[in-house]
């Protein structure tokens, strides 16, 4: 058997060297299908393991309370964000005081996404995103420091002029090997310390983690002053199992604070950190079906194709067959012969298809400063596909084959 399924193979390489350039004009149709089909679905999967990367990094078992829901659009598509009246400072405190699930609690708020911090004659550029903090946020957003220190509970109390810094920032502030902890900068008509350097993160798909300021939240409130501004309260579970519990706790004690009456829906918002992944594969699903789509439709020219070019070679070799039959060949022995040779064109193409589309898709994780991917799956079904595709495009061919008559087949010219 295992002779048998050897000789077909050889065959079948023979034939298609015989027909070199209609088998490469087949392949490559069938390569371009799984190309198509394999990159999109890779490209998609490189996104999505960024964006893991990037908004899980505050781990498994971190949530936020906000006053309004996140918003993602993808072309005209878009989810609309549900907006709810302001957190307060005073609720937002009232909660991490009262809040006494084993976890850990911090507040925070934006003072300015379009800050300039300064250093002498050296100045970031005016999109810088500043935020007043607690002594926990570090902790609770899954930041670490690389130089420097944390801010104190006086600090935040008291509001003092000091900052952590992004080590973006950093690096456009201080040139050289200037240490840049204990130095004096300025945002806006503010003068502040640096007593920590954020330890790197890097940047995937536009976002930086590294370019933005940490100032204690009483100082933010003091010299960031702005009418109806909304805390958001980030709250970390110190054992991850216990995180729907945490949620459910920290919901019970919100709309008490909140004073929602009973019945109602929640009028603020919680998010666990992976939920912006969740949002945006939900609005890619289309993407996906138009990959399938794509390479459905260039898969069925590649059958339509690889069916003619194997009509066309039992035709060229009807005398073959008919010396084959007359050595003693079954009918199986030849329709065997003519899928084996169906499955190498399909099963060459498929493999240039996936090693391609494997390529493309890690480009875009390459752009976007994801890792590369080999998507297991989606090879898997390249295979799986390029088999179908050979195996429905070489049957009737094959078939034919197989009942031509060996007197016939002999006399033919």
């Amino acid at each position: 058997m295992a002779n048998l399924v050897v000789e077909n193979l050889r065959i079948s390489v023979e034939s298609i060297r015989s027909h070199l350039l209609r088998t490469i004009l087949t392949v490559l149709i069938i390569a371009f299908g799984i190309m198509s089909l394999v990159g999109i679905l890779t490209s998609i999967d490189s996104i999505k393991y960024a964006l893991t990367q990037n908004f899980t990094m505050m781990g498994a078992n971190t949530f936020t309370i906000k006053n309004r829901s996140m918003r993602i659009q993808i072309g005209r598509k878009s989810n609309k964000p549900k907006h709810y009246e302001r957190i307060s400072f005073q609720d937002a405190m009232t909660f991490k005081e009262n809040f006494d699930f084993p976890a850990i609690t911090s507040v925070y708020t934006f003072a300015t996404h379009t800050a300039t911090l300064k250093y002498k004659s050296e100045k970031t550029t005016p999109n810088t995103p500043v935020m007043g903090t607690d002594e926990n946020y570090l902790i609770t957003s899954g930041n670490e420091l690389s130089e420097g220190r944390n801010f104190t509970p006086e600090d935040v109390h008291f509001g003092s002029n000091v900052a952590i810094v992004g080590s973006e920032i950093v690096k456009k502030l201080f040139k050289g090997k200037t240490d840049p902890v204990g130095k004096i900068i300025s945002i806006g008509p503010g003068k502040y310390r640096i007593i920590g350097v954020l330890k790197e993160k890097g940047s995937s798909i536009g976002f930086s983690g590294d370019r933005f300021c940490l100032l204690p939240i009483m100082n933010v409130r003091q010299y960031f002053s702005q009418p109806n501004r909304s805390y958001s309260i980030s709250i970390m579970a110190k054992d991850p199992e216990n995180m729907e519990a945490a949620i459910g706790e920290a919901t019970g004690l919100f709309r008490v604070i909140r004073k929602t009456p009973l019945g109602e829906e929640n009028d603020f918002q919680i998010d666990k950190s992976d939920r912006i992944v969740e949002m945006f594969m939900e609005n890619v699903q289309y993407i996906r079906y138009a990959a399938i789509f794509i390479g459905a439709i260039t898969l069925l020219g590649a059958a339509i194709g690889l069916m003619n070019i194997m009509l066309v070679s039992v035709t060229e070799r009807t005398k073959e067959i008919g010396i084959r039959k007359a050595t003693g060949a079954t009918n199986k022995t030849i329709k065997n012969q003519f899928l084996a040779e169906s499955i190498v064109i399909a099963q060459i193409g498929g493999i240039i298809g996936i090693i391609f589309g494997i390529g493309i898709g890690n480009i875009i994780s390459l752009i976007i400063g994801s890792s590369f991917i080999i998507p297991w799956i989606w090879i898997l079904v390249g295979v799986v596909l390029c088999f179908i595709v050979a195996v429905l495009s070489g049957y009737l061919p094959a078939t034919k084959a197989a009942k031509l008559d060996p007197i016939e087949s002999l006399r033919y010219e």
